[in-house]
């Protein structure tokens, strides 16, 4: 279907605006009054602008307040109606928004309603142009799309018909059923907009919080489904009012916009309710099947020595360097489902359910959950540089067809990254915000063949408990302007589903963190949103493996001279208060620097390692169906690594 887009969902200039949604593959745009106003081009030029970047102009919005006044009001709204109309001639625009009134006292009849908007639709008609009416969720009279509908109804003018705003109905709690009673050919315009609730006013919320299709917990997919069975095929348009987007590079919000349509499209596509024949007119995307397995990370860092101490005492052995990119690269022996798990009758303590208070994690079974994928080997890759610090730099996922991978991504608006020789640069990959995403096939799994093995490498590093470790999952932070849009591309491009949002509440201001990970729970991924004063610089990423002994990896990393991270006492308090855990317990805890959370399906034992310029590991150890990623302790982990690195803390600071 045509993609159309408001003008006011973009930063910049409308000339700005214009190019970037051009640039994005949007069809049409709406013009929102405002940008016209405050725009030095006259009609015509803009006219012209759109025209010659392939741009149609969709929809002149908004005209507020028109209908449900007065007699003498209503003229001088005809007169207001008769100007815009013939700006819209200019303009070569032939739809007029026009919203429910919002006033403080307008006339509450419904037959004057209905009058004064076939009035409105006979002057609209002399022009050739159609009004489209919207009821505004915070409509002082008409603030249902139901309600709306039947004042058009009794209107009964072809030059009058609805304007569908998913934000209005569903930020209502409507039941967006009753969009299939309104024939297509009557709803005259659509708007779509995704929320999360903000426990605000529906007003503020929307003025200030919506986000893109796919971005909160709005069904779009079922309200788009509704729609198409109408026979409405006019354009699928976006109306997006966010202070962050407002604010963002107008390029990177353009992408985004256009990226959560393709996503929502392709899921309506997917919706068994619909015929062939409706899904014929959506756009669709490469398929592939959801990514279930990392094959590698890889880390650039200034501090290689540093950084291959940590590794070597959380079990990783070094295979060897690639002699022309100079990357290093270390494995972690994989784990199968359940090796090496502790039963309730080893540890001695009975048969203690994975939710049963007072039994400690460390004395029941740490088996990989039915369904869920068994970590496979981790393979990292190290990328020495001058400076920089130590950060996340790619995640290579595995899949079946890496260019049919790509060219996913690419549909969805990711740009490719330029290849290289040598190392791992030879994978083919697209930008994921400040990351690269690369994609690894069996036709190109045999890149690890360019790193020679190094003369006794693993008997010079180690190889301890902790060894057979798998990833769990990655954490790193996005800007506010590459949040929201990373986060659509990794759940779309890799087929992806999200979780709740989290706030975290750290010392630097509160953190947003949005997980997401595969069906399986082969692969996670969480993104942290910064608070704006708090920058990414100051976040550190996070490397998340999965082992099946937590404490005897906490030890093994201790042997080998990585100091856990300290965790304050009161923490280990809080503890006990919370499960009833024993002293006993806790004090082995409280040794090793363990971490503990439980959920209804299960439990995590796991530990974190102080900061190495920028990237911290934390090892993990599933108990049960634990579905979560430690988040009820990223506040204290955070408050402990920010201590470190405030008291020059860091492991293998004597090899730095």
């Amino acid at each position: 279907m045509r993609t159309s887009i408001a003008t006011v969902c973009v930063s910049g200039t409308l000339e700005e605006k214009l190019e970037a949604c051009a640039a994005a593959g949007f069809d049409g745009v709406e013009l929102f009054e405002q940008d016209l106003v405050v725009c030095a081009l006259s009609p015509a030029q803009v006219r012209e602008r759109a025209e010659r970047l392939g741009l149609r102009l969709d929809l002149y919005q908004p005209f507020p307040d028109l209908e449900g006044v007065g007699e003498t009001a209503f003229e001088a709204n005809l007169d207001r109606l008769e100007a815009k109309l013939a700006l819209m001639d200019e303009l070569g625009i032939d739809t007029l928004l026009v919203c429910s009134n919002a006033g403080e006292a307008p006339v509450a009849d419904d037959a004057v309603i209905a009058s004064q908007l076939r009035r409105a639709g006979d002057l609209a008609a002399a022009h050739g142009k159609r009004i489209a009416y919207e009821a505004l969720a915070w409509g002082t009279h008409v603030n249902t799309y139901r309600h709306s509908w039947e004042l058009v109804r009794a209107a009964d003018h072809p030059a009058v018909g609805v304007c569908l705003d998913s934000f209005h109905i569903l930020s209502r709690g409507d039941d967006p059923s009753g969009i299939e009673d309104i024939p297509g050919e009557r709803i005259f315009f659509v708007q779509l907009a995704d929320g999360r609730p903000q426990g605000m006013e529906v007003l503020a919320w929307s003025r200030h919080h919506r986000v893109f299709p796919g971005e909160g917990a709005f069904d779009l997919v079922d309200f788009t489904v509704r729609l198409l069975r109408t026979g409405y095929r006019g354009p699928l348009s976006l109306e997006v009012f966010n202070d962050a987007f407002r604010q963002a590079d107008p390029r990177i919000t353009a992408v985004d916009a256009a990226r959560s349509l393709r996503w929502l499209q392709q899921r309506a596509r997917a919706d068994v309710r619909l015929d062939p024949e409706l899904r014929a007119l959506l756009s669709g995307l490469e398929a592939i099947e959801p990514v279930e397995a990392l094959d590698h990370v890889e880390l650039v860092t200034d501090r290689p020595d540093a950084l291959a101490a940590v590794l070597a005492g959380l079990g990783f052995a070094l295979v060897g360097r690639h002699p022309r990119s100079s990357q290093l690269l270390f494995r972690g022996p994989g784990e199968s489902a359940g090796a090496g798990a502790r039963t309730a009758t080893e540890a001695g303590s009975g048969s203690g359910t994975a939710a049963e208070p007072g039994v400690p994690a460390e004395t029941r079974p740490s088996k990989t959950p039915p369904g869920e994928t068994p970590p496979g080997e981790a393979r990292i890759v190290v990328s020495p540089r001058a400076d920089g610090g130590t950060r996340i730099a790619s995640v290579a996922v595995v899949v079946a067809d890496a260019e049919r991978a790509q060219r996913r991504a690419r549909e969805l608006g990711a740009a490719p990254t330029p290849r290289a020789n040598g190392g791992t640069g030879g994978l083919p990959g697209v930008w994921a915000g400040s990351r690269r995403l690369a994609f690894v096939d069996p036709g190109l799994a045999g890149w690890t063949r360019g790193f020679g093995a190094a003369e006794d490498s693993a008997a010079r590093l180690g190889c301890g408990p902790s060894a057979r470790a798998g990833f769990d999952h990655v954490g790193f932070a996005e800007s506010r302007d590459a949040f929201e849009a990373t986060a659509l591309l990794l759940e779309s491009a890799l087929r992806l589903e999200r979780a709740a949002p989290q706030d975290v509440a750290t010392l630097r201001g509160l953190v947003t963190a949005q997980a997401l990970e595969s069906p399986r729970r082969g692969t996670r991924w969480v993104l942290d949103l910064l608070p704006p004063a708090l920058g990414s610089a100051a976040f550190p990423d996070r490397l998340a493996l999965r082992v099946p002994d937590a404490l005897a990896a906490a030890r093994a990393a201790r042997d080998a001279g990585v100091e856990p991270l300290a965790i304050p006492a009161n923490y280990y308090a809080d503890l006990a208060a919370r499960f009833g855990l024993s002293e006993a317990v806790l004090g082995r805890w409280r040794e090793l620097g363990i971490l503990y959370d439980r959920d209804a399906g299960g439990e995590l034992l796991h530990f974190c390692t102080p900061t190495v310029g920028g990237l911290a590991f934390d090892v993990l150890e599933r108990v049960g169906d634990y579905a979560g990623w430690g988040g009820a302790d990223a506040a204290v982990r955070l408050a402990a690594q920010w201590a470190g690195e405030r008291d020059g803390a860091c492991p293998g600071a004597q090899n730095g």
